[in-house]
């Protein structure tokens, strides 16, 4: 986890004015769900983003 939080702390909440926690929080989500798990390639999946990695070893 702690690389993760790293990363989001690096790429996103650096530098970020968020007005409300609430509005942290859907940019939080929306990072994850729109950049982190699709594009980022991550080495638990042989360096493949998450959707290259499903499309590579699905049946």
């Amino acid at each position: 986890m702690e690389p993760f939080y790293k990363t989001l702390k690096r790429e996103l909440i650096q530098g970020a004015k968020f007005i409300t926690p609430e509005q942290a929080r859907k940019e939080a989500f929306k990072y994850i769900d729109l950049c982190y798990n699709i594009k980022r390639m991550h080495s638990s999946l042989d360096y493949l983003s998450s959707i290259e990695y499903e499309k590579a070893y699905s049946s």
